[in-house]
């Protein structure tokens, strides 16, 4: 089959922007990603082998487990590549033999964890100041301002890993909703209206605190600080600080307790959701595929000729001589006898992409293959995103 090069209108490269969402559930001291239960597996436990509330970051060992079926890991051998691993030192590395095996572990997970910080020791808050500092839509964001200082004043830092959210958090519609319950009943909710990053406190309507800022979204580093401190419960005081001498009322400050926090009891009726949305960008490729008339319209499949002829040839000192094929007429005709004129036809099933040393670096397939005719021209649309 010959080949075609693509030409300069053919290739086409496109970013595609998509928001993904995002729904977190705290309950007993477990967190539920996308309102999805825990499924048991015939080797492990949970299937993909990640604690519930988690996503595997490659899927694999996914209903595995190291007594019965072993698991799977990655591994280098040192040698003079010095090639290593990110997460071991480079002591431990130096202390390996030449030619031994250096190995890691599969399944790697990531989730949503909560930090309540309290007190003069926050190397995370001291992390984050420069970050905070450069967001200027509020004045809530400051390190140091009228609203308070985070070098002080108590925490509730939510982290949320970038494998949930792409690029960022989706800031344009202000996505970022926070919910509070307790025995079923909503108590207080944050969302940030004013899509500046102040997570206002909008329900329930005529609650305490109701319009107040409760804190704010980190949109590039996927944090969210919680400082508002008001009671959203009266009458009510909860073990929130795993003290049985010190229970304390709901506010903002414990929200998400259980969420992979060091929280080891869970709040009896208390369950917390939130939801946000990502921004993830897709490089996508896309390539036009161009069978013109005229061409393509030759098999050399050995169902093209038909079983009748032969292809057998004569060779002596006077002349060589071939037995051509017939090709086989496919032309639908509405009659049984006689058939349609010949035309030559074949049916495309797969577009072959190659680079330029020629070498097959791609397939595309079409669900039913296409009739190709001497008249008719094609156009294969082929996406891949990147």
């Amino acid at each position: 089959m010959p080949l075609k090069k693509f030409g300069e209108n053919d290739i086409f490269h496109n970013t595609i922007k998509t928001n993904p969402k995002n729904r977190f559930d705290v309950y007993d001291n477990k967190v539920y990603y996308q309102n999805q239960s825990e499924i048991s597996g015939a080797f492990t436990s949970s299937v993909p082998n990640v604690p519930t509330g988690f996503k595997s970051l490659y899927e694999l060992n996914v209903d595995r487990n190291e007594t019965d079926t072993g698991l799977i890991y990655p591994f280098i051998t040192k040698n003079g590549t010095l090639s290593n691993f990110r997460t071991i030192s480079t002591t431990a590395f130096n202390s390996q033999l030449f030619g031994e095996e250096i190995s890691g572990s599969y399944p790697l997970s990531s989730s949503v964890t909560r930090d309540f910080i309290t007190g003069p020791n926050r190397p995370r808050i001291d992390a984050l100041r420069n970050s905070l500092n450069y967001y200027i839509s509020s004045p809530h964001y400051q390190y140091n301002s009228p609203f308070g200082n985070k070098a002080t004043q108590d925490i509730n830092l939510i982290s949320i890993p970038s494998i949930f959210f792409g690029s960022s958090i989706n800031k344009e519609n202000g996505s970022v909703n926070m919910k509070f319950y307790v025995s079923g009943s909503l108590i207080g909710e944050l969302s940030d209206e004013r899509r500046n990053g102040e997570l206002i406190q909008i329900g329930p309507p005529g609650s305490n605190g109701s319009g107040s800022i409760a804190g704010v979204v980190m949109y590039n580093e996927g944090f969210v600080l919680l400082t508002g401190s008001w009671p959203l419960e009266t009458g009510v005081a909860r073990d929130y600080l795993e003290n049985p001498s010190n229970f304390v009322t709901s506010s903002w400050l414990y929200y998400g307790t259980g969420m992979n926090d060091s929280s080891g009891s869970s709040i009896p009726y208390v369950n917390f959701s939130m939801e946000f949305e990502g921004v993830s960008y897709i490089e996508t490729l896309t390539m036009l595929a161009h069978a013109n008339k005229g061409e393509y319209n030759h098999s050399n499949n050995p169902t093209y000729a038909t079983f009748s002829s032969s292809s057998n040839f004569t060779v002596n000192e006077t002349e060589f001589s071939e037995n051509t094929r017939d090709i086989k007429n496919i032309v639908k005709s509405p009659y049984p006898s006689p058939t349609a004129s010949f035309e030559k036809t074949t049916y495309i099933s797969k577009v072959g992409i190659y680079d330029d040393q020629k070498n097959l670096i791609g397939i595309a397939s079409v669900a039913t293959p296409v009739k190709k005719t001497l008249n008719r021209d094609l156009t294969f649309k082929l996406k891949l995103d990147i």
